[in-house]
């Protein structure tokens, strides 16, 4: 597919999709993994105690610092820059300031996934670690995009025909209980029925199989609540929907 033409490039910022900014974490989390390789490679080639504590110490410190001083520094980690897309600051339009990015890093590391659920109500994509600290993520450059990879600001929702925040919030917790009742009875189920042995349910060893069972029905709950999260805040969802317009 072509790149997007200089016509069709949109006047305002173009927000990175999640598809892209999950690419960004998968090459992030294999630099991480080519940078733990390397210490324990030359800590074994040393041969030494003292040097494979330093080493073990340089690791966690890059870990710890390398997304934060890169998106500092540079407006992204090396995934972002592969992936051609850069974290924004709200307020000056550059790169956010190094605490903001160690809590950026502090809250995505802490939520997991779940803090991308948010980027299906925001108007500019945004993820909690993105609203804590008010920054967004955008294409670096828009001339090397293509039109699957950003999306542009949303229209804001109908303010008259809207259900107010509060009752939308109230009916998508209702049904994220509903939807967390489901996921734990299907893996009763599971078990129930010889699919993941009890060991594995009561958080013991676990077969590879049982992993990708398990791995496989946490992502769909996790999709199923993202959608729950966007249907109720558009006014969707029986208990809070918009009203039609005449």
């Amino acid at each position: 597919m072509a790149n997007v033409t200089i016509d069709a490039l949109p006047a305002e910022p173009a927000y990175a999709r999640f598809t892209r900014r999950v690419q960004a974490v998968c090459i992030d989390s294999i630099v991480i993994m080519l940078i733990m390789a390397a210490a324990l490679i030359a800590a074994i080639s040393l041969a030494s105690d003292h040097i494979a504590r330093i080493l073990g110490f340089v690791f966690v410190a890059a870990w710890l610092l390398y997304e934060p001083l890169l998106v500092t520094a540079t407006g992204g980690t090396i995934g972002h820059h592969l992936c051609n897309i850069r974290v924004v600051d709200d307020r000056t339009g550059g790169n956010i300031g190094f605490v903001r990015a160690v809590l950026r890093t502090v809250v995505k590391a802490f939520l997991g996934w779940y803090s991308f659920v948010t980027m299906v109500t925001t108007s500019r994509y945004q993820a909690v670690h993105d609203l804590a600290t008010r920054s967004t993520v955008q294409i670096r450059d828009l001339a090397k995009a293509q039109a699957y990879h950003f999306h542009a600001a949303r229209e804001p929702l109908p303010a008259t025909s809207m259900p107010s925040w509060g009752r939308r919030v109230s009916v998508i917790l209702a049904y994220l209980v509903g939807t967390f009742g489901l996921y734990v009875g299907l893996q009763i189920g599971l078990a129930a029925f010889g699919l993941v042995s009890m060991r594995c349910f009561d958080g013991a060893i676990c077969s590879p199989r049982e992993n990708a069972i398990l791995d496989g029905v946490a992502l769909g709950w996790v999709a199923i609540s993202a959608l729950l999260v966007a249907a109720g805040w558009r006014g969707w969802l029986w208990g809070a929907r918009r009203a039609r317009q005449a």
